[in-house]
């Protein structure tokens, strides 16, 4: 009795457990498919933004930037000439570069002496001797008529000086000064157009007086003589 009863336990047990498997692997079956089906159910609900970036393949990166340009070398040139003379090399180079010249322009087919973009055929100092031997004499500079000159070159053509007479009233009230005249040295060196400009009245008429008898040597401009026009001061002291 004691197998009999071993026996069927063990075969309830068996048959128990192969029930559960199966309905297990279909609950599963069914959860899995169900997930799956979900989200080509529900499309609306999935982010398509994030669907497109995952489908959309990314930008390639940008190129490297170019490289910088390399920096130039300055080279400084020291002058071999120092104080007008040349001096002594303080090394001597590796490389001696061969200074090849400019070739010399054609020869000029003009004359020697004559003028850039003459005739050809020309004769040496032919234009420029025909042009200043045609030239007319440069016309005569007239000369002027009246100069004005300062006070001092006035008195240094003074040849003749009057002394004026002091004023007897100008005495008694002790009146001094400096009277300003101004006159016009013709050719011959007489006074002319005399009058005042600045000084005491009781001094202006002595001091024209005297003026009118001073003597100059004629103003010369280019060896002939001209009028000048000039100021002139006479001092009245006690």
């Amino acid at each position: 009795m004691f197998e009999d009863s071993l026996m069927e336990s063990g075969g309830k047990i068996k048959t128990n457990q192969k029930k559960t498997t199966m309905i297990t692997f279909l609950v599963e079956s069914l959860v899995v498919g169900f997930l799956i089906l979900l989200p080509l159910l529900i499309t609306d609900a999935l982010p398509l933004h994030q669907l497109n970036s995952f489908l959309t393949a990314p930008p390639p990166p940008p190129p490297p930037p170019p490289p910088p340009p390399p920096a130039p070398k300055m080279v400084q040139r020291v002058s071999e000439v120092v104080n007008g003379e040349l001096r002594a090399p303080s090394k001597i180079p590796k490389n001696i570069k061969m200074i090849t010249e400019e070739e010399a322009p054609p020869p000029s087919t003009g004359v020697t002496g004559g003028v850039e973009g003459g005739v050809p055929g020309g004769q040496a100092g032919g234009v420029v001797g025909s042009l200043l031997s045609g030239a007319a004499p440069p016309p005569k500079v007239a000369t002027p008529q009246k100069l004005r000159v300062s006070s001092g070159v006035a008195d240094g053509l003074l040849i003749r000086r009057i002394e004026p007479v002091y004023p007897p009233m100008a005495k008694v009230a002790h009146i001094q000064g400096d009277v300003l005249l101004q006159a016009v040295i013709s050719k011959t060196g007489l006074i002319e157009n005399l009058h005042a400009v600045s000084g005491h009245p009781i001094l202006i008429q002595a001091a024209m007086d005297a003026v009118k008898q001073w003597k100059y040597k004629p103003y010369l401009l280019n060896t002939e003589p001209v009028e000048v026009e000039t100021t002139i001061k006479v001092s009245f002291k006690m």
